[in-house]
């Protein structure tokens, strides 16, 4: 089932069809033919692919006749699938024999792994005939750190910021990115940073959320006003998280003492119940009841 992932990525290219012929003629320098316009079209082929054989996307550039001068298949790939190298081949023959005109498939993978995988030549039988889809992915897309860059190309900054946020220049990647949402209108936006933060690992999450900080601090922040909300919040939710955290292991601490001065000694397996409760209301019970207990089993009751 499409992710929240897959489908912003999706409509990243679907709101902005002139942004895969750029790519193909910037990252992967592929001679695109001279066009006036680039245009979503996948509804046009509704009765020529089954519906086990539905591309995310196609794209129509034309010249300024008309004619159609080179068909884009769009594909968001974020987990390997065998049978995808089955299905690739056939957006190619079915759309180029509906355009008349060359067709390529543009896999759009932003783990490296998958990438490696997608990129695979595919062999139509016996070596007389292959497809080789074009990746974007880790090794293709550029870490943008400059925050000028990011503006001029927000949507490869989203695509940079979810390929390498977890990198060594994964901070700086993402703040540039974030940096250069506020050209966009909210909606848009809010898509692309909810597709950057769900990309980030818990590690770089962190990291963000301290040079954020750092940053307000020192009078620096220059993300859009949503942006700096939607931050807030999460380090509110984070202190919040471990505020409760340093109460619950203060209780448990305390539980721990008076059952050593009560003499009592729980079990391995009444130790973990201990170090595992969650809820503070039910460790203030235990204490209590320590005293005039006589073994665990009575605390925890």
């Amino acid at each position: 089932m499409p992710t929240l992932e897959h489908n912003a990525l999706v409509e990243m290219f679907r709101d902005q069809p002139a942004l895969a012929p750029r790519l193909l003629s910037t990252l992967f320098h592929v001679e695109v033919p001279p066009h006036a316009s680039a245009a979503v079209v996948e509804s046009s082929l509704d009765q020529l692919l089954p519906v086990e054989f539905r591309a995310d996307l196609v794209l129509e550039l034309r010249d300024a006749s008309g004619t159609i001068v080179l068909a884009i298949v769009i594909e968001v790939q974020r987990d390997m699938d065998p049978n995808k190298k089955f299905s690739w081949p056939t957006y190619v023959t079915v759309v180029r024999a509906k355009t008349r005109c060359r067709t390529v498939v543009l896999v759009v993978a932003p783990d490296a792994g998958v990438a490696a995988w997608a990129a695979e030549s595919i062999d139509l039988g016996l070596g007389r005939g292959h497809v080789a889809p074009l990746v974007l992915g880790p090794a293709v897309v550029p870490e943008i750190t400059d925050p000028g860059e990011a503006e001029a190309e927000t949507e490869l900054a989203v695509l940079s910021a979810v390929a390498h946020g977890n990198g060594p220049n994964g901070p700086a990647v993402v703040l540039a990115a974030l940096a250069a949402l506020g050209r966009l209108d909210q909606e848009h936006a809010m898509v692309y940073f909810q597709l950057i933060w769900n990309a980030l690992r818990e590690p770089m999450r962190q990291a963000l959320e301290a040079l954020v900080m750092e940053r307000q601090i020192e009078g620096e922040a220059t993300f859009p006003p949503f942006v700096q909300k939607l931050i807030d919040r999460g380090m509110r939710e984070g202190e919040l998280k471990g505020i409760r955290e340093g109460e619950l292991k203060g209780k448990r601490d305390t539980l721990s003492r008076l059952l050593a001065r009560a003499g009592i000694a729980p079990t391995e397996d009444e130790s973990a119940r201990i170090q595992a409760c969650t809820d503070i209301a039910t460790l203030d019970r235990w204490i209590d009841n320590v005293l005039g207990a006589k073994t665990a089993a009575e605390v925890l009751s």
